[in-house]
């Protein structure tokens, strides 16, 4: 099979040439979008990750295709209904770092809680001074969560082990796992008027974008704290800017963003479309405010992970 990767670290390289041995394989550092077709379109499989915007012009020039592989849980990036149409099997990681990403929902959190960045800027500047560095405990306090799959009902462990009264709104209830784990189940307005913190951890789809928006919003208590390490579009960034502004929100973990996808194009800064230029300043108006913490899409980034996602989708190549 002639293989064609796309975003490859050299872990990732050197982990798929040895496993896939005998297959003719090619790989790319640039996202798919930015690769001449010419290059892969003589591809059987493309694996790609979720930077790379996998397209019904990209795809409709690959007339081999039997597969794409997605190193991601999410396969918003790939273009479905043509897949569907034209015989071509999508294939996704589903588990590979629900620990991993829920323990960065904590690195966030605690890093809001306990005003980490701010401390550590001011020591680095050679203030030790701690006025202003005054946090909070989790003990008692309520974290609701918007989604409770594999990765929420980790969120949920770790917050019980903290002290913490967990709330969960999802369409589908465990009942068993609400026991084991001693959540409760509540309706998303209970969950929004009740929770000190909430963490999103749902798909972005029709039902579920902006669901944090300038109305939900409202509904929350003064002083909420929003962590998103889901998908970026989950949010209403002008609403998310314009609550922190009021302190309505008094803080943020966000590890995605709407639109972060144009932040990776490599000439977004030296000459940004209007709708980039506007996500630009959106993304430096919440880079520069103290009560924000951002990461790059990392909340999956561990080696134990990184292993995983490989394992799996070497699995997913050669069962096609």
């Amino acid at each position: 099979m002639k293989i064609t990767f796309f975003e490859i670290t050299n872990l990732e390289k050197e982990r798929f040439e040895k496993e896939l041995q005998g297959h003719d394989v090619v790989f790319f550092e640039e996202k798919i979008q930015d690769v001449n077709t010419d290059k892969f379109s003589s591809s059987e499989v493309l694996c790609v990750f979720i930077h790379s915007r996998v397209s019904e012009d990209i795809l409709s020039k690959c007339p081999n295709l039997k597969l794409v592989a997605t190193r991601s849980t999410g396969v918003d990036h790939i273009d479905q209904k043509y897949c569907q149409n034209n015989n071509i099997q999508i294939k996704n990681v589903p588990l590979y770092g629900e620990n991993t990403v829920a323990e960065h929902v904590f690195a966030l959190m605690l890093s809001i809680s306990r005003r980490i960045e701010k401390s550590i800027n001011r020591t680095k500047s050679g203030n030790f001074s701690t006025n202003g560095l005054q946090g909070f405990d989790l003990k008692d306090k309520t974290i609701g969560l918007i989604g409770g799959g594999r990765i929420g009902m980790h969120v949920a462990r770790i917050a019980r082990s903290f002290g913490m009264h967990v709330r969960v709104y999802d369409i589908n209830k465990d009942d068993f796992m609400a026991e084991v784990l001693n959540f409760k189940y509540v309706s998303l307005d209970e969950l929004l008027a009740t929770s000190d913190i909430i963490s999103l951890h749902v798909p972005q789809n029709k039902y579920t974008e902006n669901i944090i928006s300038k109305e939900t919003i409202q509904k929350m208590k003064d002083g909420v704290v929003i962590i998103n390490t889901a998908r970026g579009g989950l949010i209403d960034t002008d609403a998310l800017i314009e609550a922190i502004d009021n302190k309505k929100i008094s803080g943020a973990g966000l590890d995605v963003i709407a639109g972060e996808e144009l932040l990776f194009e490599e000439n977004i800064f030296n000459s940004p479309t209007s709708s980039a230029a506007q996500l630009i300043s959106q993304s430096k108006r919440l880079v520069d405010n103290e009560n924000v913490v951002i990461t790059p899409h990392n909340a999956f980034n561990s080696i134990e992970a990184v292993n995983r996602i490989i394992d799996t989708t070497v699995e997913n190549i050669l069962n096609v």
